[in-house]
């Protein structure tokens, strides 16, 4: 510091709660700082004798305050994420509004010069709204350690990550991306006690030896050190180690009271920088340093992450970075590139065909694949984990290299010929932003994919070299064996299933024909355990039914699903959905697409799929507007569209289109015959009667769904001739059936009619109001709009019959957000919120502006109903392509038994 410019300076100096890593190297930092006169405030939430052992001078200041918890720990290098991010929320994401308030005064109070942050990133934010320069100086940065924390802990919890973004892009020193201004500095430790060479002979060390420091935070003891982990002519000093841990010759164990910074170099070059820096001189890294390509990485990062299925939304600050980077980005010859018949490589596998689209949960469970096969090997005698891993391993055929061959018409390549093959297919679920139970009344309906996805793995193969399980192979006759189904769900310790299931094929047939779709509901219903088997197996006896395809090989097919059960997010569409598409490109060889379920096969990432349920019209896709972003999130109450509930609301609806239908008829007579009728519909006399009028009446009378009735003309003609409820006996006395082939009626039973009537002919109309509102021009009255039109279809719910003390909470949640004065202020974040697909439980979809705020208002609604009701909801936000688009991969993988 000798040569500096004199003047006293204040430093506000912030440091993390993380260990006490962090102020022993703030301390050397501080002294320096101190002695060149200037004054220190430290804010910490270390004990103060880190921070007085080294120094003690009226120029020091300590402020006990915890702004930042860093990550939870069960030893020095067990992290628990979840923990981790709970513990963040609660120190540092939920106050951020008070905590900001109350040190922009402090900061003013004590008339800082510079804010140095190691590395508190509200410290930055503090420091731009007090008008006062900041830096950081530190060896990493949260931002890293927690953006791998959300991979693990949900996608929901990415606004943490923003949040420090955004704040560590305040430094003056630093511009956007966070920390893209880096000056490096040699390391950082306390001040020596000893000199290198003093140490080295005390500790016996010859000067031609190398040292190597082994040293960790509170680091666990017991650690096995062998002699083989050092090369030739090097020694380790060990700090930390327990008193009879054994050491080997070329392991020095040093004393718990060791000074560790006499082991490692010193230097003092960071305290002048930031000197200059809070005189206002400016200290710039070279452009190609790496430190500041480090800076670009993580932009480039996120950048390449844009692409379909990865639905990655970069906050506008990044704009600035991505622009720079926009000439870079460009594959080499990427000219020459040609996806059909490229072969890319990873760690797991080789694909041969088809694209993984950058999706992490496809690249996860293939890896599993990969794992399950190495651990199979002969050559491994690892044991498997799980039943469901022991299962897979028994039940795929590894043998052939382990090739997973997923092309789409069954030709095998000239190389691997006599190769085993394996389909993998991938549907995601769907969060119904608009229709939900108006579907089977004919409505348009808008439904997005979600991120999370269902993967399913089929292979076939001749009986005769069909790997079976041991009670599979008993049931094999004598004669010869027989086609087998096997199949194995990963996670069925989450619901009541068993996680195995396997049949006979023939089990299918009876007479020579496959057997009815109420046989096989009586079969699968037998073990209510393995009734979810149906889901799976149901799909060979529809392609048996259906297209008349005859299975002679034995299928082996895994199950691993990322869709919650029971959140009414279609858990179940996308077991189907993603079975059938392995099953018809596997073993048919032509997709053919599967009708009930379109919105997880054909939806598309950032779309919202606008389909016509009469039966399944695809209208094509609706962009969603960057500025409006839907989410998702689940009460805890389990759904069920096979509960009560749903199907009398369902019945009740079919009941009051027959009665509409019943009342149009009637009317249609009279006014062909001239004759009033004695309960004349609105607007139709028969002495004037047009022509128009009883075209009308006569599509009436015919009406084939519910939502093909204007709303204007259910409330003129047809409202109050609906009763309220009716009892099953009545209704069937009168007009013998409600011609719905799903559902049955109970004549013991009391059925609402009326509003199970009216709610999809509303909802009809509101869901085209809706779409037409997406490609209005930005505002907050689109968003108010599209919002209003939510909540009017929420309780539209509730007045059937299909709403829960959960759901309610939730959108009413929404409401007081979107209605407070920090929302009003700021013009509105969160704008509408409904029940979705059956009701009575399940998951919310909330609509909002696409803004870190909105992030920060669902953390908040979160925690209010965890503080409610003890449940900690889960958040399901972004999307994914559906089966269709995602199309299938043929890969091969590299860890096989004869590679």
């Amino acid at each position: 510091m000798v040569g500096s410019e004199k003047k006293s300076l204040v430093f506000a100096y912030y440091v993390t709660g993380h260990g006490f890593g962090h102020a022993t190297r703030v301390v050397e930092v501080i002294r320096h700082l101190i002695q060149a006169g200037h004054e220190v405030h430290v804010v910490t939430g270390a004990p103060d004798y880190v921070y007085t052992i080294e120094t003690q001078s009226p120029g020091l200041f300590i402020r006990k305050v915890l702004l930042d918890c860093g990550a939870v720990q069960a030893d020095a290098l067990t992290v628990d994420r979840l923990a981790s991010l709970e513990k963040y929320i609660q120190t540092a994401v939920l106050p951020r509004d008070s905590i900001l308030a109350t040190e922009v005064e402090w900061l003013k109070s004590v008339k800082a010069d510079l804010v140095i942050s190691d590395v508190v990133p509200v410290a930055c934010r503090a420091a731009a709204d007090a008008g006062i320069r900041a830096v950081c100086c530190t060896n990493f940065s949260w931002d890293f350690i927690y953006a791998d924390y959300v991979m693990a802990a949900g996608y929901h919890n990415r606004s943490i990550i923003w949040q420090y973004f955004d704040c560590l892009l305040k430094p003056t020193l630093l511009a956007v991306p966070a920390f893209r201004d880096v000056i490096d500095v040699p390391l950082v430790v306390r001040r020596l006690h000893k000199t290198r060479e003093k140490v080295r002979k005390e500790l016996g060390i010859l000067d031609s030896q190398k040292v190597l420091i082994y040293n960790f935070g509170g680091q666990p003891a017991g650690w096995k050190l062998k002699k083989e982990y050092l090369p030739e002519g090097w020694i380790c000093l060990v700090c930390g180690s327990s008193e009879d841990q054994e050491m080997p010759s070329n392991f020095i164990k040093l004393p718990k009271d060791f000074y560790t910074p006499d082991a490692i170099a010193a230097s003092d070059v960071a305290a002048r920088i930031l000197q200059d820096t809070a005189m206002g001189k400016h200290h710039a890294s070279h452009g190609l340093s790496g430190a500041r390509r480090l800076g670009d990485a993580i932009v480039l990062g996120y950048q390449l992450q844009r692409i379909t299925g990865k639905d990655i939304v970069i906050p506008e600050w990044y704009s600035l970075a991505q622009n720079e980077l926009s000439s870079r980005t460009q594959l080499p010859n990427e000219e020459v590139l040609d996806n059909s018949s490229l072969t890319r490589e990873s760690d797991y596998f080789a694909i041969l065909h088809g694209d993984h689209q950058g999706l992490p949960d496809t690249l996860g469970f293939v890896k599993s694949l990969a794992e399950i096969q190495s651990t199979c090997s002969p050559q491994n005698n690892n044991k498997l984990q799980t039943h469901e891993h022991l299962a897979v391993g028994a039940m795929f055929n590894w043998e052939k290299e382990g090739l997973f061959n997923f092309g789409q018409n069954n030709k095998k390549t000239n190389n691997y010929h006599n190769q085993e093959e394996i389909f993998v297919s991938r549907a995601p679920g769907r969060l119904d932003v608009m229709g939900g139970i108006a579907d089977y009344s004919g409505s348009l309906v808008l439904q997005m994919p979600t991120r999370e996805a269902c993967h399913v793995a089929i292979q076939r193969n001749h009986p005769s070299k069909h790997k079976l399980w041991k009670h599979a192979q008993v049931r094999q006759p004598k004669e010869g064996p027989t086609a087998v189904l096997q199949i194995v769900s990963f996670g069925s310790e989450l619901g009541n299933r068993g996680p195995t299931f396997d049949m006979d094929l023939s089990d299918f047939v009876e007479d020579g024909q496959p057997i009815t779709y109420e046989k096989a509901y009586n079969y699968f219903a037998r073990d209510p355990a393995q009734k979810w088997a149906a889901y799976v197996a149901g799909t060979i006896l529809v392609l048996m039914t259906e297209l008349g395809i005859r299975f002679e090989d034995s299928i082996s097919i895994l199950v691993s699903s990322g869709v919650p059960e029971g959140k009414g997010v279609s858990s179940s569409a996308a077991i189907e959905v993603a079975t059938m598409t392995a099953v018809e490109n596997h073993i048919v060889g032509a997709p053919c697409g599967v009708m009930d379920q379109m919105a997880s096969a054909c939806g598309e990432a950032t779309k919202l799929l606008a389909m016509v349920c009469q039966p399944a019209e695809v209208l094509g896709l609706v962009d969603i507007p960057p500025t409006i972003r839907f989410w998702g999130i689940d009460s805890g109450i389990r759904h069920s569209v096979g509960g009560s509930d749903y199907k009398s609301v369902r019945v009740g609806a079919f009941m009051g289109r027959k009665i509409i239908k019943f009342a149009a008829s009637v009317e249609l007579h009279y006014s062909l015959s001239n004759i009033s009728s004695p309960q004349q519909i609105n607007g139709f006399n028969p002495d004037n009667a047009d022509e128009d009028g009883k075209n009308l009446l006569e599509t009436e009378a015919s009406l084939d769904y519910l939502c093909n009735l204007s709303a204007h003309r259910y409330e003129a003609s047809y409202a109050t001739r609906l009763p309220e409820s009716l009892s099953g006996q009545e209704f069937v006395e009168k007009y013998l059936d409600h011609d719905d082939s799903v559902t049955t009626i109970d004549k013991e039973r009391n059925y609402a009619v009326r509003a199970p009537t009216r709610h999809p002919i509303y909802e009809n109309f509101r869901v085209k109001a809706f779409k037409a509102l997406l490609s209005a021009a930005p505002s907050n009255y689109q968003l108010s709009a599209l919002g209003e039109l939510m909540y009017q279809c929420h309780f539209s719910y509730s007045a059937c019959g299909l709403g829960s003390d959960g759901t309610d909470r939730l959108v009413n949640l929404v409401q007081e957000m979107q209605h407070s004065k920090s929302s009003e202020s700021e013009g509105g974040t969160l704008f509408g919120a409904k029940i979705t697909g059956g009701g009575s439980g399940g998951t919310v979809c909330i609509i909002g502006r696409n803004c870190l705020r909105s992030n920060e208002q669902l953390l908040e609604i979160r925690r209010r109903y965890k503080t409610a009701t003890g449940f900690s909801p889960y958040v399901f936000e972004g999307s994914s392509p559906g089966a269709a688009k995602f199309g299938h991969l043929k890969i091969r993988l590299r860890f096989s038994s004869k590679e």
